[in-house]
């Protein structure tokens, strides 16, 4: 039986978070989970800028004190200029050791970037050193559940050339795009060994629900305080925790690509609120017509994102699924 089956009408109300209460449970959680159940001295978080390691960590602080908490600063040289800016801001907010490591020397090392550099260039030859580029996906409007990606890459001159993806050079071009993640998350596990503290995992609701993240990268975590918070409450969050206004007024970015791109562009393909609305609407049995008024979109689209939903959450499975194993 689905939560509030027999709720028929939706309000974007309904995602309004008691931050004070909510703050005071998530607390309490960190403390027991870090403390008592995995035995450990403090938290680690990998600091991205963005909202939702923003708010881990001041969670964590909250509820081990600044002392206990490391930030972890991790760019590499596709990163957007912001990223380490912001992360640092993050970490003097709250007042905790931070450490930096570049990822570029590690990548760089394994041929990380030659060989992405070879993929793109079988789909845009003349794609060379000094462009940008980024993954697009196709747009939810139309009626079907799989989605097509197109490479965009940019000219040092501006020019935009945009091409559709084949299916192998979209998987290359993951694979390599995921490494950056397992490497952040390598480098998160050696300082939680070294300092003998946990992993702080930063996922939300709607990434964690629609497997929007790397196995064995940044969905990995000992504890994990907001993976069951909607976006939209986790920017709440943000802004009753004090956290920077730099921070809970930006807008959410993959920061995979060296070509600025948002996480609607590359994987949801709607505004964080609406997709929230969305996703609200479809776990709790609302009826699409309903959603769709309260957040201005035709009722037929908003029942083929319920679909989409459903369909992702389904094909993407195996990512939150433990190892398998024969029974004894």
């Amino acid at each position: 039986m689905r939560n509030n089956e027999y709720m028929k009408e939706f309000s974007c109300d309904l995602l309004r978070l008691d931050c004070e209460r909510e703050t005071a449970r998530l607390t309490a959680f960190i403390s027991e989970a870090v403390g008592r159940r995995l035995r450990k001295q403090g938290a680690v978080v990998g600091i991205s800028g963005g909202i939702d390691s923003s708010v881990t960590a001041a969670l964590c602080v909250r509820a081990l004190g600044a002392e206990k908490v490391l930030g972890l600063l991790m760019p590499e040289k596709d990163s957007h200029p912001d990223t380490l800016k912001l992360s640092r801001l993050v970490g003097e907010s709250l007042g905790i050791k931070t450490i930096y490591r570049d990822l570029t020397p590690v990548l760089n090392g394994l041929g990380f970037y030659d060989e992405m550099t070879a993929c793109i260039q079988q789909i845009i030859p003349e794609y060379s050193s000094g462009w940008k580029w980024k993954i697009s996906a196709s747009d939810i409007r139309n009626e079907r559940l799989f989605t097509f990606f197109w490479l965009v890459v940019q000219s040092p001159q501006g020019e935009i050339v945009k091409k559709r993806l084949p299916a192998d050079s979209l998987l290359q071009i993951i694979a390599l795009s995921n490494f950056k993640q397992r490497t952040r998350k390598m480098l998160e596990y050696h300082y939680a060994d070294r300092f003998n503290y946990a992993v702080a995992g930063t996922s939300n609701l709607l990434e964690s629900d629609q497997g929007f993240f790397v196995k064995l990268g940044d969905g990995a975590g000992d504890f994990k305080p907001i993976a069951h918070l909607y976006k939209t409450q986790i920017y709440q969050l943000g802004k009753y925790l004090g956290l920077p206004e730099a921070i809970t007024e930006r807008k959410p970015t993959a920061d995979i690509h060296p070509l600025s791109q948002g996480q609607d562009e590359f994987f949801f393909g709607l505004p964080y609120e609406q997709l929230d609305a969305c996703l609200y609407g479809e776990k709790n049995g609302i009826p699409a017509e309903s959603v769709a008024r309260a957040i201005g979109l035709e009722a037929d689209r908003v029942s083929l994102i319920y679909r989409q939903l459903a369909h992702r959450r389904l094909i993407n499975e195996y990512l939150s699924l433990p190892p398998l194993y024969p029974e004894r």
